[in-house]
């Protein structure tokens, strides 16, 4: 059997996030074809490491040097140290762009890097900073590919990063769409139970300031139809979506239930998907919904109207604004056929388009052409 290929891969966290679920879906696809050791920025945010399947062989180090911090010789040096002896190093958004300036300042014996930029959150949600992308653009001049997983983010990646045509890949994110096929568990969400005389309403994500789930709470607020709302996911955004619900009077029809894993378990209890987000580039949530035949209502964010059927672009908003998510919440919430019809648009389309087998054979192909062993993960 060939010697597996050795990654390492330098990450903020490895929380169960779109990142995160997709790292741990990787290294199991590529089961003993590969080991991994990760370096993470914040190693108390390790959610997804059990998603990783079993046999898989991996390490997360307990001693390496910090991600953040002033640039300087000597970081970028223990940087450096933790790349050698391995086929490549897989980056992951800007906390670890020092990896990969460490590639440029120290470039002699080290593996090829391959960077990965899944959006902007904190201080990038609102617009990009000049400084950072004037770092980016240096580091990256080494790098030997940049993937991203939306058009939006392939555009920054050339026009803005200024990276060449041949060195950006676009992969979108991808699920195990057969799953979503299944009968959903009407036990899986803690605190919610069906009602079929409800409009059962859901929001899928991290409780972070971009998602602007209070404004969600808001819109729903307005609805004329009997509604549940189900928001699951964790995060520091609870407090501020339990004080909008009760502002609006609607703290009964609201539901946190914290982080659920195995979406496809859930996905089909609701009626349809909701986004509030300022900021998102290719959803994973939304690629879940449409596996799962639901319609998707959002604002115009990242990739979401170029992934939804074209039977549901009416629903994806034009502008921002709680007005325009309720009243396309409300267009759906009295007409069963059209949910139904717009969610089997959406189902084909996730099948043909967004099943993870795709986006497992890219990264594979891509990966192992990078390391210079082309057949080591087919």
């Amino acid at each position: 059997m060939p010697q597996p290929l050795s990654f390492l891969h330098v990450l903020p966290s490895f929380d169960l996030d779109a990142r995160g679920a997709r790292v741990a879906r990787l290294m199991t696809a590529f089961g003993d074809r590969a080991r991994h050791r990760l370096v993470v920025a914040d190693a108390t945010r390790l959610g997804a490491r059990h998603r990783i399947g079993k046999g898989v062989r991996y390490e997360i180090a307990q001693e390496a040097p910090p991600l953040a911090g002033k640039p300087s010789l000597g970081r970028y040096e223990a940087l450096a140290k933790q790349m050698r002896g391995h086929d490549l190093v897989l980056t992951y958004d800007w906390t670890a762009i020092d990896a990969v300036m460490a590639r440029r300042v120290f470039a002699r014996g080290l593996p090829p890097v391959i960077h990965h930029e899944d959006g902007f959150v904190g201080e990038e949600a609102g617009g990009l900073r000049r400084d950072r992308t004037i770092y980016r653009r240096l580091a990256l001049s080494v790098a030997h590919a940049l993937v991203v997983p939306s058009r939006a983010l392939e555009r920054i990646a050339l026009e803005t990063w200024k990276q060449p045509r041949a060195r950006v890949h676009r992969i979108g994110n991808g699920v195990a769409t057969a799953f979503y096929a299944e009968r959903p568990d009407p036990r899986a969400l803690p605190g919610f139970v069906r009602n079929e005389r409800e409009l059962a309403i859901g929001a899928v994500g991290a409780l972070l300031p971009h998602k602007d789930l209070p404004a969600l709470v808001r819109a729903v607020g307005g609805l004329s139809a009997r509604f549940r709302l189900v928001i699951v996911g964790d995060g520091p955004e609870r407090a501020a979506i339990e004080r909008a619900a009760l502002a609006m009077g609607i703290d009964d029809r609201v539901v946190l239930t914290g982080a659920v894993e195995r979406p496809y378990r859930y996905m089909g209890l609701f009626d349809l998907l909701a986004l509030s987000s300022t900021s998102e580039q290719s959803p994973t949530s939304v690629v879940e919904a449409m596996a799962a035949g639901l319609p998707v209502v959002s604002p115009p964010v990242g990739d979401v109207a170029e992934m939804v059927a074209p039977e549901n672009l009416p629903f994806v908003t034009e502008h921002h604004g709680e007005v325009r998510l309720r009243d396309a919440i409300q267009a759906l919430a009295g007409d069963p056929a059209l949910r139904e019809r717009i969610g089997a648009a959406n189902r084909a389309k996730a099948r043909a388009e967004f099943d993870e087998s795709d986006m497992i054979a890219r990264y594979a192909t891509l990966y192992a052409e990078a390391a210079g062993r082309p057949t080591c993960l087919g």
